[in-house]
Formats: C-alpha cells, structure tokens, sequence
C-alpha cells in the first residue's frame, strides 16, 4: 500500500471525503472500538506555528487510540536551527509512525511527504487547511442528514481570502456544495485556488464565486462563515486590515440574507466585535463549539486511515 497524505482536501475524492466522514462519525459514537487502534504508534507534531485546537484535539486522538504524540517545535528540533527539511523527513522516518505539521511555507509539508518514507498530515500552512476544513463539513454534514443532506446546500464565506478560505472552496465540490466567497478588493483567494476549487465545482454541478458583498454571499446559504482578518504571522497588518475588512462583519444582518435553518461556523479563535459579532458567535445560530470538537473526531478518522491503514 502506498502511502497516505493529507496534503489538501483537493487530494481526496468524494467518496473517500464521505467515508472520512462516515469514520469520523464511528469514532464519534465509539470511541471503545478503535482504543486500540494506533496502539505503539507514536506521531511526531511539528508547530512552527502555535495552536490550542490542533495540539490538543491531534494530541488527545492519539492517546485515545492507543498511541503517543510528541510535540516538536522550531525550538526543540534541529529544523529551527538550519537542518534541511530533507535530512529532518528522512530522520523523523526512521523514528515515528506519521507527522503532523503546522508550518508557515506550504513547500516544507510538501518536502516532508516527498522525502519522508511516512504518512504527513497537514496542521495548517499558509496555503492550506485541510483538517479544520474537514471538521467544518463534517460538522455540516451531522447538522443537515448526513453526507447526502449536504447536495445542493450553499456555504458562504465572508473574510479574508486565506488559507481556510482555499480549503473551504476546494472542500465544497467533493461534498455538492456551492461555495460563494465575500472579500475585499485585494483579498481575494489565490487564482490558482480558485482555478482549482472551481474546476472541481463544475465536474461536480456546484459552483464558486467571488463576490464583494457579504449579503450577496449570504444570500440563500445554509452555512455562514468566516475567520480573523489578520492571521498569525500579519499581526503588524491588523490596523490596516480592521480598516479594509469594514462591513465584513458576519452579524444580524448578514445571517438574516442565509436559510432560516442556517448555522454560523469559525474556525477560532474569533474576535468577537470584528469579524463577527457576539451576538452570532453566542447566538442560537452558531455551532463554533460543535465544529471545535469535531476536528478531534474528524482528524482521528485521517490518522486510523493514514497511520492504521482503515479503508474508507
């Protein structure tokens, strides 16, 4: 058997994004069953970037499959000091079952899983973010009947055309959504995201598109979202960023244009006041929490399909 990555979402068909879910959704419910299932396995966590969801939801899963993880930062690893990535994957191969970073340079968790002998999963890179992403429909997905409850739905995503963004578009073909995305002039996704995501969207029937206003986005959704403005590593753009990101609020306003049934979603931590406001992160709505909670399940299901081999 080859190995498995999860680089991108774009990487997995729809079928394997349904069995993902339909593994997650198993674990969820019976978390006894596969207590065992990564057992004397041990997965090497790389942070260049700090985090309170991916550590611990990744950290937690091991444990609760009967395996180790080890937290490697930039400062505890010859990485941070100048070691290639080349040497840093073969060795980690030598050592552990699987590898999770969460990196600035996407090329670093692309030369991991080129050079490494081992299953990478991607944590977040500047590009990409794959597990929240996962989590994010397959929250959608228990809320609205399953994996087929999800045909035909719209998700809109209002904010800075970033990471999540990418992963979110590339997300919503594989399981029959449209995806409307609402950004400032300058904030746009990457072309070549969204090339890719809307190559996707047409073999799928579904479609993406960028628009400016955030209710025009809104307009018939049954999932609103959005992320902070100024990301970890832009912080000395967040003045700046508040002031072009003005009306691009998820509120009242915003979430009265979706579904009646629509849930609000983010991926936190949220600043409530700026890209969205407390009374729709703290609303009846919202379903940040449930999200949260599920990049555990969702990302237990990645790792029993790449570290243990689960067919799905």
């Amino acid at each position: 058997m080859s190995v498995r990555h999860l680089i991108s979402i774009h990487d997995l068909s729809a079928d394997q994004v349904r069995g993902l879910f339909e593994l997650a959704a198993d674990v969820k419910a019976k978390p006894e069953k596969y207590e065992t299932a990564l057992h004397r396995k041990c997965l090497g966590m790389i942070f260049q970037k700090s985090s309170t969801r991916t550590r611990v939801s990744f950290e937690a899963g091991m444990v609760q499959l009967g395996g180790h993880a080890l937290f490697l930062s930039s400062r505890d690893i010859q990485l941070g000091r100048g070691e290639t990535i080349h040497d840093t994957a073969q060795v980690l191969s030598r050592y552990v079952d699987g590898v999770m970073a969460r990196t600035y340079a996407h090329q670093d968790v692309l030369d991991l899983a080129r050079y490494g002998t081992i299953p990478v999963i991607n944590g977040l890179t500047d590009e990409l973010h794959p597990c929240q992403a996962l989590a994010d429909y397959f929250t959608l997905s228990e809320i609205f009947g399953g994996f087929e409850g999800l045909a035909g739905r719209k998700i809109a995503y209002v904010g800075d055309g970033n990471n999540m963004c990418h992963s979110l578009m590339l997300g919503a073909a594989k399981v029959g959504m449209s995806i409307a995305v609402a950004c400032p002039e300058g904030y746009d996704p990457k072309p070549e995201y969204l090339e890719l995501a809307k190559g996707d969207a047409a073999a799928a029937g579904v479609s993406v598109e960028v628009v400016r206003d955030p209710k025009q986005a809104a307009a018939g959704a049954s999932a609103v979202y959005t992320d902070v403005f100024a990301s970890m590593g832009q912080e000395d753009e967040a003045a700046k960023r508040l002031k072009d990101f003005e009306g691009y609020m998820v509120d009242a306003v915003v979430m009265a244009e979706a579904e009646k049934d629509a849930v609000f979603l983010h991926c936190l931590p949220c600043h409530r006041g700026e890209e969205v406001s407390a009374e729709v992160a703290d609303g009846p709505q919202s379903r940040i929490f449930d999200e949260a909670e599920n990049r555990l399940h969702a990302q237990k299901a990645v790792m029993l399909w790449a570290m243990a081999g689960l067919e799905v």
